[in-house]
Formats: structure tokens, C-alpha cells, sequence
């Protein structure tokens, strides 16, 4: 998978987090924050994925569960 290649993402009503996705055959979360950016999480489990739209705060859900705990990669 390239910085290319599309994951689908979903809006999210978030003043941090624009957009997500999740391609769970590869394991990657894909996050467009706010601001424009858009990166990928690697090797991030189902279950994170589930319970950040689930999340009454999406942003706050990335702060204490996602940021600095998966590799990243900026791709857009």
C-alpha cells in the first residue's frame, strides 16, 4: 500500500478529526484531522477502530489511545 492508494473515510463530528477510515485487512487506521493532514496508523487493531467512532469524543479517543502508539505516516 502506497500514500496513493484510498482508504474510504467516514465524516466524524470532531473539532480535531475531520474524517476516518480503516482497512482492516491491512490493519490501517487513516485519519484526516482538521487542519488539512492526513495520516495512516499502522498495525492498529479492530477494536480501536470500532470504539473511535464510537467515542463521544473522537479527538479525545486519538489523544488517549491512538497518537504516538501505532507507526504513522504522513500521506496527505
Amino acid at each position: 500500500m502506497t500514500g496513493t492508494d484510498r482508504i474510504r473515510r467516514r465524516r466524524l463530528e470532531s473539532s480535531v478529526l475531520a474524517s476516518a477510515g480503516y482497512d482492516a485487512d491491512r490493519r490501517i487506521l487513516e485519519l484526516e484531522f482538521t487542519s488539512g493532514d492526513v495520516y495512516r496508523y499502522w498495525i492498529v487493531p479492530s477494536r480501536i477502530w470500532r470504539d473511535l467512532l464510537d467515542a463521544e469524543s473522537a479527538g479525545g479517543y486519538f489523544t488517549a489511545h491512538i497518537r504516538d502508539r501505532y507507526p504513522t505516516e504522513k500521506v496527505g
